[in-house]
């Protein structure tokens, strides 16, 4: 899980709604350079002072302390019991990103903010800070600014300090650094039958993303059932691989995105954001680039899961489109026959326009 903090010293009014928001979405620590302003903050939140060119004589209900990396720990600081130091850093040049990459080396926390946008500067501390035992903290702007750094080098920065403007902010900022979505439970299922239905439009989901072998995305004409559709990483006969392609099915179908929303293909497009899943179920966010919607014949898959529940998709007339069996079996949609078995991801919740609700819906 990655750490967030909440700059709250440029609060004004709405400091006491903002901190109280921070609290209840279990935001790791609020920074201010204040020990007053940090009192009555209860013990699931650090408390963190950025100290100014002087330290207060008294630490009292203060967690963790982060000084400038030029400035030493004053003699009798480093013992004071409960309280941890840190190092923070302002990346502007080479010198201090050479300073930013020893302290998160070798301290135990490291705050780092970069004057310029780029991100190389901090791939550069995260890559010679790779092995170490302390935590980076990068300072953000926004919760889309907070969804990069935590990406960067495929590991990101450790947490985000964010200065809120408003009510609202903390809750972003959390569902950003929350947004690694982990696995989902994969159902063998049954196929009991497979039906031409003629003519319509299909979807080729192109992502920003080299899908591997045993990966692709979770598809279906009901919320409560879909099929794991195969990528265009394996090699093809007549045309060259699209490692980053899923030929995913009519532009009806469901397939999954972030925070187990569902979006339709056919709503899909560049920007929008989609979750990969391989056969043990481990999932990751990808990024769209492109849809390519065409109008091709189609082929409807009926399957059955343990339960009895009943799944359909419908793909692509064509032998090369193809879903995942058990074990990341590739199988050919068009040699599919009953009893063959594929696998699949069952949800609980009905959808209203793609978010998961409990209420009664049919669908067939």
């Amino acid at each position: 899980m990655k750490v967030c903090w909440l700059d709250i010293r440029t609060l004004g009014a709405a400091r006491a709604a903002i901190v109280e928001e921070a609290v209840h979405q279990r935001v790791e620590a609020v920074v201010a350079d204040d020990v007053a302003a940090l009192q009555g903050l209860p013990p699931t939140v650090t408390k963190v002072l950025l100290a100014g060119t002087e330290l207060p004589d008294q630490l009292d209900g203060v967690d963790l302390v982060i000084m400038d990396a030029t400035r030493g720990v004053p003699d009798g600081y480093r013992s004071r019991d409960g309280v941890e130091f840190g190092q923070y850093v302002a990346v502007s040049d080479a010198a201090t990103l050479e300073r930013a990459c020893e302290s998160a080396r070798t301290q135990p926390w490291t705050l780092i903010w970069f004057a310029d946008p780029t991100k190389i500067p901090l791939e550069i501390v995260l890559a010679a800070a790779h092995g170490g035992a302390g935590t980076i903290v990068t300072v953000v702007a926004d919760q889309q600014e907070a969804e990069i750094v935590l990406g960067v080098l495929e590991h990101g920065s450790d947490g985000v300090m964010l200065a809120p403007r408003e009510v609202g902010d903390a809750t972003r900022l959390r569902a950003a650094a929350s947004a690694e979505p982990g696995t989902v439970q994969l159902t063998e299922l049954e196929v009991t039958g497979l039906t031409r239905i003629g003519m319509g439009e299909r979807a080729c989901v192109d992502t920003c993303s080299h899908f591997r072998e045993d990966e692709g995305i979770l598809v279906g004409s009901h919320s409560k059932g879909m099929i794991l559709c195969c990528s265009e990483t394996h090699p093809l006969p007549y045309m060259p691989t699209r490692p980053f392609r899923v030929n995913a099915g009519a532009i009806h179908s469901y397939t999954l995105s972030r925070g187990g929303r569902t979006n339709y293909l056919s709503e899909l497009g560049v920007g929008s954001r989609v979750l990969a899943v391989d056969a043990k179920g481990q999932t990751r966010l990808v990024a769209v680039g492109r849809v390519k919607i065409e109008t091709r014949p189609l082929l409807a898959i009926d399957a059955k899961a343990p339960g009895g529940r009943e799944v359909n998709l419908v793909v692509q007339d064509d032998w090369h489109v193809r879903v995942l069996g058990p074990g990341g079996t590739v199988l050919n949609s068009t040699d599919l026959k009953p009893g063959d078995r594929v696998l699949g991801y069952l949800p609980q919740e009905d959808r209203h326009v793609g978010y998961p609700i409990n209420e009664f819906c049919l669908e067939k």
